[in-house]
């Protein structure tokens, strides 16, 4: 399934950074996570919320369930303000946004992820998009707790991903609900 595919390539791509496969990654073998810069974080939390925006679009204008439609619509308005609100943090903080390999992996899985996606109609477009959102958001909520939150360097950045993480759960439990009507 579509959905399942993106959900494990979401999670290699965040275990190949947090392994340490990519550049920028603190080795440690006493067991503790690895850290990745705050400029790295920006990048994964942009590209995050932008990959979400986009495909909430598509759902916004191919859906056919309203809830579906609506739903797509909440993730263009929600994800593109959490980004704007990164954007102008990041600013402030005079960090540029640092791409890398798991930022350009969760672009790269999420162009492959919307081509299959737009063959999709109908009912199987709706289930496809609600079950890719679940795995999503579960992935995402993963990473922040796993990696992004504990390797924040700046206290203010810290406190914007833990404060951003009610949300992410939020849409969560949302489109685990949809996913249930779906069925």
């Amino acid at each position: 399934m579509p959905s399942r595919r993106e959900f494990s390539s979401i999670v290699l791509a965040f275990a190949v950074f947090a392994g340490g496969c990519a550049s920028g990654v603190e080795q440690d073998t006493s067991g503790t996570p690895p850290r990745v810069s705050d400029a790295e974080i920006a990048a994964i939390v942009v590209a995050a919320n932008a990959i979400d925006a986009e495909a909430g679009e598509l759902a916004a204008s191919r859906a056919t369930e309203p809830a579906v439609r609506e739903f797509g619509k909440t993730m263009v308005t929600d994800h593109r303000a959490v980004n704007e609100q990164a954007g102008a943090l990041v600013a402030r903080l005079g960090v540029t946004p640092a791409e890398n390999e798991v930022s350009k992996k969760l672009r790269a899985d999420a162009s492959a992820f919307q081509a299959e996606l737009r063959a999709k109609s109908g009912a199987e477009f709706d289930r496809a998009y609600i079950e890719h959102e679940v795995a999503y958001h579960r992935a995402v909520i993963d990473a922040l707790d796993q990696l992004l939150i504990p390797s924040a360097g700046n206290p203010e950045l810290k406190q914007t991903l833990i404060a951003v993480r009610p949300a992410f759960l939020a849409h969560l439990r949302h489109a685990e609900q949809i996913q249930d009507a779906l069925r």
